[in-house]
């Protein structure tokens, strides 16, 4: 069981520090252990508690109210929020409490139902793209360990792959050719895989390459394809300050135009370029394939 500071309890279920102090002064809510030196911690049951009365509070529990409440009425009540799948916030909360746990059936039954109940669009844009970007600025803090960031990550991407094989592509006129790659240093592979699926189901060509792909590799294998297009996704934080250096590296080895997306596009001030398509948003992303 791990031991959790008060500041790494404000990361992880996205209350203040100060709040949280209050709801134990006040109604000895979830009140912290001590370490035999007097150093106050919180354990995981701790945050599972916390977790299921921030998700009552968002939706319109009062605090006074949760804490007359015993903890198995707590629970009663966290589980019948569950089962809204339309609750992006509950839903954010249910995932973190099954990565904390690396419980792979609660949260691959969780991403199931959301997909089924939303569809894969609206459950990366409510969702799974909120979720991740949360997931990680705490594993860059140290608040989770990379292991909770690398579970959760790989569930989600073995979800997207079974959705984009669902696919039945549709024939369209004047289908596109692109080519999806990761630059060198982007390891997250997810919202590139989002961006497959999307084409694909817009009837679309995909070469999908994934991590690593060397510069000097990558004009080659455009010509080759004969792409319209090159596509990539920047999302790791570290990147943030270099992404329009790597946006223009990668420019400088492709001849097509550039489709860029990615956290990292919406966080930053892109330099805009010809033949460069900066997109923010998922509603960007659909808004350029109704475009071309």
């Amino acid at each position: 069981m791990r031991n959790y500071s008060i500041s790494d309890i404000e990361g992880l279920i996205g209350i203040k520090a100060h709040t949280i102090r209050a709801w134990e002064v006040r109604y000895n809510l979830v009140p912290p252990k001590r370490t035999p030196t007097n150093i106050r911690f919180y354990d995981d049951n701790d945050l599972k508690m916390l977790l299921n009365i921030v998700a009552l509070n968002e939706n319109g529990y009062k605090i006074s109210r949760i804490a007359r409440m015993n903890r198995t009425k707590i629970v009663d009540l966290v589980t019948q929020l569950k089962t809204d799948w339309n609750n992006d916030s509950v839903q954010m909360l249910n995932l973190s409490n099954a990565m904390l746990s690396y419980d792979e059936v609660v949260f691959s039954e969780i991403l199931g139902k959301c997909i089924q109940e939303l569809g894969l669009t609206k459950t990366m844009d409510q969702v799974l793209f909120p979720f991740m970007k949360k997931i990680g600025m705490l594993w860059q803090t140290g608040t989770i360990e990379p292991s909770h960031e690398h579970f959760a990550s790989n569930l989600i991407r073995e979800k997207i792959i079974v959705e984009i094989d669902r696919i039945e592509k549709p024939v369209v006129k004047n289908a596109k050719r692109f080519v999806l790659f990761l630059p060198e240093g982007e390891m997250h592979e997810t919202g590139l895989l989002f961006a497959r699926y999307l084409l694909k189901k817009c009837g679309h060509d995909t070469l999908y390459l994934g991590q690593e792909i060397p510069y000097s590799d990558i004009q080659k294998v455009v010509k080759s394809y004969g792409a319209d297009y090159a596509f990539i996704v920047l999302t790791s934080l570290n990147l943030g300050k270099d992404v329009n250096r790597i946006i223009g590296k990668v420019m400088d080895h492709v001849n097509v135009p550039l489709i860029v997306a990615g956290s990292l596009i919406s966080e930053f001030d892109i330099l805009l370029k010809d033949q460069l398509k900066p997109l923010k948003n998922v509603c960007d992303i659909e808004e350029f394939l109704e475009e071309i």
